[in-house]
């Protein structure tokens, strides 16, 4: 693993990261129905500490076999950008315009290249195909929650970007 190539991965996720305080879930997200399973609050963040970190691991790893296997590597880096795109847009779109269903395609588009960056990670190299599982187990988490989330709140209003 390359610790440049880390921490450039890492600060990509820091980027991503920055969604969840730019549109807290504050009371809007509080009075919302939510199935009996939801994690509590706390649980998010740490997810997703160890889950940034995990990904930026397996970038990296992936990194270094650009010489010996250059198209399955930029393969792989091609699904983590897609995924870490997608993960930066989720949250403005759930949590700041408040559109619960129109976060699902954004949601499959995530799940879609979490899956891919799982496969071609593991292509690539047995430990940084390892570090993506944990994160497509909970991007199904999230898929769901989404889902459910969008289900169980039929009547709630998406807010219009002209009153922000």
């Amino acid at each position: 693993m390359d610790y440049l190539f880390f921490g450039l991965f890492l600060i990509a996720c820091a980027c991503a990261a920055t969604t969840g305080a730019m549109f807290p879930t504050g009371t809007w997200y509080k009075g919302l129905a939510k199935p009996s399973w939801v994690p509590p609050n706390w649980v998010f963040p740490v997810v997703w500490g160890s889950l940034y970190l995990l990904m930026s691991f397996a970038a990296a790893r992936v990194v270094v076999h650009m010489a010996d296997a250059p198209q399955a590597a930029a393969l792989a880096l091609a699904f983590w950008a897609v995924q870490i795109s997608a993960n930066t847009l989720w949250t403005p779109i759930f949590f700041g315009l408040r559109r619960l269903r129109g976060a699902l395609p954004i949601m499959g588009i995530l799940w879609l290249a979490v899956l891919g960056c799982t496969i071609t990670h593991f292509r690539v190299d047995f430990w940084a195909g390892l570090a993506f599982v944990p994160y497509l187990v909970w991007a199904t988490i999230a898929a769901a929650l989404n889902w459910e989330v969008a289900r169980l709140n039929p009547g709630q209003q998406p807010l219009n970007p002209a009153e922000l």
